[in-house]
């Protein structure tokens, strides 16, 4: 049995009696614990190559799976998104209208002229196009408003809309959430944004 080194030996004799003690405590300790446990071949000879890019390739396909998965969610998101915005397109914009109306200035704007396009309805809302030329830049605040025309005076809203350059050509997307009577016809006027009455119309029909 070997025996380990003389405490005597390590320490001397100008120590303190009570830092003395103190350290013969931890030397007895160290000798009943003995030397510790050798270790096992692949781990004396360290890190391998193989070890290292294996543990490198590990890492990265961790990482690698979530962000794939986001990638593929984000691809499904756009696709998704492009499919609803060609179904909206080719159901409201492409579809045959039902019905075309011209219409045409009166003396608020004399040069002004339309074409308002209904087309097939959908659960219940009559969309709709119009197309305006040569109406007036309006002030700040104020705007234009297309009216359903029934029994002869302006029966409910449609849509606003303002005009940015007057001698080209406007397009808007409107709506008739209304079940539509024989006769009903469409005119559109000029509004005051503080005045809620409905304004002097400026497109009416083309009789």
């Amino acid at each position: 049995m070997t025996r380990g080194p003389d405490f005597d030996d390590l320490v001397g004799t100008d120590v303190p009696s009570d830092e003395r003690e103190r350290l013969r405590e931890t030397h007895e300790l160290l000798l009943a614990a003995g030397p510790p446990p050798e270790l096992p071949p692949h781990l004396e000879a360290g890190p391998t190559l193989t070890m290292t890019f294996g543990r490198r390739r590990t890492e990265r396909t961790r990482r690698r799976v979530p962000l794939l998965a986001a990638a593929a969610i984000a691809v499904l998101l756009v696709f998704l998104a492009g499919y609803a915005v060609g179904n909206h397109k080719g159901t409201n914009q492409s579809a045959t209208p039902v019905r075309t109306l011209a219409l045409e200035g009166t003396a608020a704007a004399p040069a002004a002229l339309a074409s308002l396009r209904l087309l097939p309805v959908q659960s219940g809302n009559w969309p709709m196009t119009l197309t305006v030329t040569d109406l007036p830049r309006l002030p700040q605040g104020a705007f234009y408003e297309v009216y359903l025309f029934r029994s002869g005076r302006p029966w409910a809203s449609c849509g606003t809309f303002v005009v940015h350059t007057p001698s080209g050509a406007t397009t808007v997307t409107l709506n008739a959430p209304y079940r539509l009577q024989k006769g009903d016809t469409w005119i559109v006027t000029r509004q005051a944004g503080w005045d809620s009455s409905v304004g002097p119309t400026v497109l009416r029909p083309v009789t």
